[in-house]
């Protein structure tokens, strides 16, 4: 049914949740798994004409710890697909925005399903509208499982 899975997380819990479904998942279907994390820019808040940076945080602070988390985060995606008898190729997709991210790297890679965790409590019409999540859902194309 599936051949190749995109699987997106951020490390988590719940997106180590949808990790490990993505890869069960994949595992079940004999299909091929990319996992995924995004770290998003530097985050700059606007006044009325200026942007500052948040105080005692430099650039390159936030960027070195960004990308401290992304290898961790991929080196226990690769060791739990590993565990789990999956190959998975890793991709980190540095200071972008995640949903266009993750539709762009789904599309790109030829996946045909991406399998990833939502925060909220309640339905999943909570869950997905206003986040992440309903971007990707949105603005892709590929089928997306939501898991929470």
């Amino acid at each position: 049914m599936y051949k190749h899975i995109l699987i997106a997380t951020d490390g988590s819990e719940l997106g180590q949740r949808g990790m490990e479904h993505g890869l069960s998942l994949a595992r079940d279907l004999n299909a091929r798994a990319t996992i995924l994390t995004v770290t998003e820019p530097f985050p700059i808040y606007s006044g009325a004409n200026f942007g500052f940076a948040p105080s005692g945080t430099t650039i390159s602070d936030f960027g070195a710890g960004q990308q401290e988390t992304a290898k961790a985060v991929l080196a226990a995606a690769s060791q739990a697909a590993h565990d789990a008898g999956i190959q998975a190729e890793t991709v980190h997709v540095a200071e972008a925005q995640p949903a266009e991210a993750i539709v762009e790297t789904a599309n790109s890679r030829g996946c045909d399903l991406i399998v990833m965790g939502s925060h909220g409590r309640r339905g999943i019409g909570r869950i997905v509208i206003g986040s992440k999540t309903w971007e990707v859902v949105a603005h892709g194309h590929v089928p997306v499982l939501v898991v929470r």
